[in-house]
């Protein structure tokens, strides 16, 4: 069931039920993407509460400090944020292990995710610059040579996955921002990579994928309205 995003004037919710866990989102998040798809990997019960982040109630601050989500609740009223941490949370809370157990493999991931991590204020870089007529082509320079880095790695491991043959932890974490590329105007980025034009295809047919992705044009639809600061942005298509 598709609801409105909570905003500044709406009353905090009640505890959360025994059984299931609850996540503060924000559909357009590629942040609160992580968390989701780990949600629905391990098959674990969650309910989702929107959050306006053009207009945040004031409750969600008593949730997390910084006023950004993800968030996890539990039933014991316990709270976890930060996307990659609520998702190491939610692998040592709950059975269906995606991180691998081997103390050197999943240390292999998070220098993966490392490596990773200039992809997200690059890309958020190139969308404001964009918007406002700048040339970003240093951007998209660097963003590539990050690319070109992860081709690399698949390249070495002779695997479909960065952590083997099977989707794993690292998959999930870095895939939000790889849905994104086309409604981004950045998909010409990894055009260079076979690999990792591989892996992303790869990753569209896992169930887990399937199921939180959202149409390019609908994406597109949400940035335009947020970067004119609309309060409305959060809500589009609903």
């Amino acid at each position: 069931m598709c609801m409105r995003d909570t905003a500044k004037r709406s009353s905090p919710p009640g505890p959360v039920p025994d059984g299931i866990v609850r996540v503060y989102s924000m559909r357009f998040c590629p942040f609160a993407q992580r968390t989701l798809l780990v949600l629905q990997a391990k098959g674990i019960k969650h309910e989702i509460i929107n959050i306006n982040l053009k207009n945040k109630p004031e409750w969600f601050f008593k949730k997390n400090p910084f006023g950004l989500v993800p968030v996890l609740e539990t039933s014991q009223g316990q709270l976890i944020y930060e996307s990659l941490i609520t998702c190491e949370y939610l692998d040592e809370a709950y059975p269906g292990k995606l991180f691998p157990e081997d103390p050197y493999e999943k240390a292999f991931q998070k220098m993966i995710l490392e490596l990773f991590s200039k992809v997200p204020p690059l890309c958020l870089d190139i969308l404001i610059g964009v918007r406002k007529g700048k040339d970003c082509s240093t951007q998209k320079t660097e963003l590539c040579a990050v690319f070109s880095r992860l081709e690399e790695v698949l390249t070495c491991q002779k695997t479909t996955f960065f952590g083997g043959n099977t989707i794993s932890m690292i998959d999930y974490l870095i895939w939000p921002w790889f849905e994104r590329l086309g409604p981004y105007g950045m998909a010409d980025c990894v055009d260079h990579t076979s690999k990792l034009k591989l892996w992303i295809a790869a990753m569209k047919k896992d169930p887990t994928v399937t199921a939180l992705l959202m149409e390019e044009k609908t994406v597109q639809n949400f940035l335009h309205l947020y970067f004119q600061n609309s309060p409305e942005a959060c809500d589009y298509g609903l």
